[in-house]
């Protein structure tokens, strides 16, 4: 077990993701970097990366941590119960990007590396994982967007497994679910968590495929979308849309708990809000409305990665 090449590794991603976010926007990021104090209940430092008010972004947020604690979070992994009071060591790469126009999804991607460290003389020997993944929500859905997104996640985990695909989208497609409202948050993407398969090697491996292939699977989207002529109407649906975007994120999300549980900072963890959202009692869309299309033919599980091109 290596933090540091991982640690390495994560730097580098932000840079090469901010950059040409940088240049697809005009604006540059605010660059926040933050370090805890020694000997509070976190040890730590990240660099917190924010625009806001862009011209294609009207909020994103790429944001890198590494800390350290004496206790895991119960909301840290599904295998607390072996791992539980162990310190622990955590360091990720975490976005989310709220694009200005709604015909351009929001996104978000996530890679990290979890370390138990079980105090010497336990008996237990230090244990670390990996996760992550990325998932693409659009307001108003296009067919040609989700297929390529899709087929970049799929061609990314490719080299892990026949299954790996298959198995990180329905993990997302399930993860990624609003369980309150019995909807999806988006069209998905992958999701994997506490992967230990193959070791450190492997897994750190994993994690660089997903991290690597983010920007070949979002920009060429924004490109697309980001022309398109929108109005009062589009935005309001984009707010509305937003809004459960905050639900989930405040309700269920694994990362936004264990940030907030552990002690973390809370800036840098709420930075993946969107800057403006919306709520309405009750509300339905009109039936064959485009934003009626995005329940029915959206806001379902589909093998997007192998439908065929209209």
């Amino acid at each position: 077990m290596n933090p540091r090449l991982v640690r390495d590794y994560l730097l580098g991603l932000q840079r090469r993701i901010v950059g040409p976010l940088e240049a697809e926007d005009g604006m540059a990021f605010v660059v926040d970097r933050w370090a805890r104090e020694p000997g509070g209940r976190l040890e730590g430092d990240g660099i917190s990366c924010l625009l806001e008010g862009g011209a294609v972004f009207e909020r994103a947020g790429v944001g890198f941590s590494h800390v350290r604690g004496p206790e895991l979070p119960g909301s840290a992994t599904q295998h607390r119960g072996e791992l539980a009071g162990s310190p622990f060591e955590a360091l990720g790469v975490s976005l989310v990007l709220h694009p200005r126009n709604p015909y351009v999804p929001t996104v978000h991607m996530n890679v990290r590396m979890l370390a138990a460290l079980p105090p010497t003389g336990s008996g237990r020997a230090a244990v670390a994982w990996f996760g992550g993944g990325m998932d693409l929500t659009p307001i108003y859905g296009f067919d040609d967007d989700a297929r390529h997104f899709h087929r970049v996640n799929r061609d990314a985990v490719a080299p892990f497994g026949a299954d790996a695909y298959p198995a990180f989208k329905r993990w997302c497609d399930e993860y990624f679910f609003l369980k309150h409202r019995g909807e999806p948050r988006g069209i998905g993407g992958i999701f994997f968590d506490d992967y230990r398969e193959g070791g450190f090697d492997n897994g750190f491996a994993l994690m660089q495929a997903v991290g690597d292939a983010f920007l070949d699977a979002y920009l060429p989207i924004v490109r697309r979308r980001r022309g398109l002529a929108y109005g009062e109407r589009e935005r309001d649906f984009q707010a509305y849309r937003r809004g459960r975007y905050v639900e989930f994120n405040l309700v269920w999300d694994r990362g936004t708990l264990f940030g907030l549980q552990s002690g973390g900072r809370t800036e840098s963890i709420l930075m993946s809000m969107p800057p403006l959202a919306a709520w309405r009692y009750d509300w339905q869309p009109e039936p064959g409305s485009p934003e009626a299309r995005l329940y029915t033919d959206f806001l379902r599980p589909r093998d997007w990665a192998a439908e065929a091109a209209e």
